[in-house]
């Protein structure tokens, strides 16, 4: 079995949890592959060192990341193009997509032994159609249109199947997955949902309303949207917090299911409502 191990290296601790999950999941009979950023950290000839990140997914049965939950996210990208099931050690603060915990190392072994289980993820797809042409992206948490830094709020108009739904005066508008619901969407006060749900989460952020709310759409809805922005303000279009485009009035943001899926792995015997308590009580810390 070939396990893929990314590993967020500006973390000491993620770097040596790192190096004793290569030594354990050897000693169990895998090969161990990294990206080509870790070769000149980690010295081990038994390591097969990808040329790219696309080529480490793809050559690997399963992914490991060594991390937060940003590591787990970027990796999730590549995982869910290339179909390769992924599962995170979580050496941050809060992990909410993270299965195992830095002392829980251990419990990776019944990826080897086959005990663990499995569960599919929605991601969104999201188009920017401006007038030279368009682009499109993967967002495995959210995707939030809002006003740049200093900017007024901005008036949004909501369509869904090309109907216009609603329009919103706001600081944004923020495109979740059911995966994303603990993320910034919770901040925003958007509902908490099961991750292996289908469905497109609308949170407006900070708006100008007594009775703006969140709305659950069908995974099946293409929704769109547009601006119009206040003089001399900007607006930008972020996805999974490390994507960032320039939006303007003459542009239109499609989100809508994507055609890949995130398989996510799990090795523990607890349900989605346990590990939520779990960290939510962690955050009051």
């Amino acid at each position: 079995m070939k396990i893929a191990i990314i590993v967020n290296l500006s973390k000491e601790k993620a770097i040596v949890c790192a190096a004793q999950m290569t030594q354990m999941l050897r000693q169990e009979g895998a090969q161990v592959l990294m990206p080509p950023d870790c070769a000149q950290i980690f010295c081990d000839s038994s390591v097969v060192f990808a040329k790219t990140p696309e080529q480490l997914f793809e050559a690997a049965d399963m992914a490991v990341t060594v991390g937060g939950d940003g590591t787990i996210i970027h990796a999730a990208k590549y995982a869910a193009c290339t179909g390769t099931p992924l599962i995170g050690v979580n050496v941050g603060r809060l992990g909410f997509a993270a299965d195992v915990e830095i002392d829980e190392i251990g419990d990776l072994k019944k990826l080897i032994s086959g005990g663990y289980t499995t569960e599919q993820r929605l991601v969104l797809e999201v188009e920017v159609r401006k007038p030279g042409g368009s682009k499109r992206f993967l967002a495995v948490n959210d995707a939030v249109v809002t006003h740049s830094a200093l900017s007024k709020i901005v008036d949004f108009t909501l369509s869904v199947g090309g109907e216009e739904v609603s329009r919103y005066r706001a600081d944004g508008l923020l495109f979740s997955t059911p995966t994303g619901s603990t993320a910034y969407s919770l901040s925003a006060g958007g509902p908490i949902v099961a991750p292996g749900m289908e469905c497109i989460l609308m949170t407006p952020v900070c708006p100008h309303s007594l009775f703006s709310r969140s709305v659950v759409f069908d995974a099946a809805s293409e929704l769109s949207v547009t601006v119009k922005i206040p003089p001399g303000c900007g607006c930008v279009l972020s996805i999974d917090g490390d994507t960032n485009i320039n939006i303007t009035e003459a542009d239109t943001v499609l989100v809508r299911r994507a055609k890949q899926q995130l398989t996510m792995l799990s090795v523990k015997q607890r349900n989605f409502y346990q590990k939520l308590n779990e960290k939510l009580k962690e955050r009051e810390l």
